[in-house]
């Protein structure tokens, strides 16, 4: 039985009451209060069968519509663009936010429409956010180049990441590791804001219902999870889900901060639910999860740009759209383009 411990960032502050860390098997992160690793038995069980949706998955050549967003890049408004699968370019108050970038193919990962911005146009990042450290969330390419084009950007990380960065990136300093309900905290003034009162944003590291792995023998060694932003001036929670399977953390997330207005939720990549539902939520659950949240507005995420799992490229859109439709989701559906602006600073 391997060794049990605790494990958190001691320089920042927990923002749950009594929690004391996340817990460590060993090396390996707990799921919560559980071990979960992924089952061999069932990827090969997986890779041998056959897909029943197979002909209609074949069929359907769905994929999200894409829009420059270049303009909105070289500006400095607030806004919201999805550039595909759990990629998103966030602006508050002019500070811009990048999440989990995947800008190129590599291989396993063919993207299924083009990005909606040259990679050399994200530049003028202050903050990179990673939920995990998954290929299809962290892509070292893109974060070689990430690096390279933003050097003053801060990298906000889960524990144990910042070994992997430095990998990737020998000459990265800014990176900053959080355990679950913990909140990021900055030098504000020496990152160029001017602060009378308070900070514009307080951004936390939040649970997920995941797991890690990159290669044959880290398996959990990098914590995983979810960010919350409070937008000071806008008085608004921006709630970027990461990867997730259904869990009790997100009731446990709206007890502590209560009604979520924006919520970014994955929807894909959840058949066969054998291999997939211990590591991602399907439209029905991702609803569920929305209104557990209780949140204002949904926008869906890690569809459509990558073939992951077995169901049609447009299933899980059209089945969250019914959802909505039905009228079995409280807050209100938006399913940009890819590039496609959000004005989230404008939505009720």
């Amino acid at each position: 039985m391997a060794n049990v411990s605790y494990l958190r960032n001691e320089s920042l502050p927990t923002v749950r009451p009594g929690y004391k860390g996340n817990k460590l098997f060993g090396n390996a992160f707990a799921n919560g209060e559980e071990l979960f690793e992924p089952n061999l038995g069932n990827l090969l069980k997986w890779q041998l069968s056959t897909n029943p949706q197979k002909d209609e998955k074949k069929r359907d050549t769905w994929a999200p519509a894409v829009v420059d967003c270049t303009a909105f890049l070289k500006s400095t408004e607030d806004g919201l663009v999805w550039l595909g699968h759990s990629t998103f370019l966030l602006r508050i108050e002019a500070t811009t936010f990048l999440f989990d970038p995947v800008l190129f193919s590599s291989v396993g990962l063919q993207r299924r429409h083009p990005l909606p911005c040259r990679p050399e146009d994200l530049i003028n990042i202050d903050f990179l956010l990673l939920s995990h450290g998954h290929r299809d969330h962290l892509d070292e390419k893109s974060v070689k180049l990430l690096a390279q084009q933003n050097p003053a950007m801060e990298i906000l990380a889960p524990l144990q990441m910042k070994t992997l960065l430095r990998s990737m990136i020998p000459s990265v300093f800014h990176v900053q590791e959080a355990g679950w309900w913990q909140q990021y905290q900055f030098d504000w003034e020496a990152m160029g804001w001017t602060v009378p009162d308070e900070p514009p944003v307080d951004i936390y590291y939040l649970p997920a219902s995941h797991w890690h792995r990159r290669g044959l023998a880290d398996t959990n060694r990098v914590l995983w999870g979810s960010f919350l932003i409070r937008a000071k001036a806008a008085d608004k929670l921006i709630y970027f889900a990461g990867d997730t399977s259904y869990g009790d953390h997100f009731e446990a997330i709206e007890k502590l901060f209560g009604p979520v207005d924006v919520v970014l939720m994955p929807i894909g990549a959840y058949k066969p639910a054998y291999m997939m539902a211990k590591s991602h939520v399907n439209p029905h659950e991702a609803a569920k999860a929305a209104n557990v949240l209780r949140a204002g507005h949904v926008v869906p995420m890690h569809y459509g740009t990558f073939s992951l799992s077995d169901e049609p490229a447009s299933e899980p859109l059209r089945q969250l759209t019914d959802v909505a439709s039905g009228g079995m989701l409280r807050g209100e559906l938006h399913a940009p383009a890819v590039g496609e602006v959000l004005r989230w600073q404008d939505w009720d």
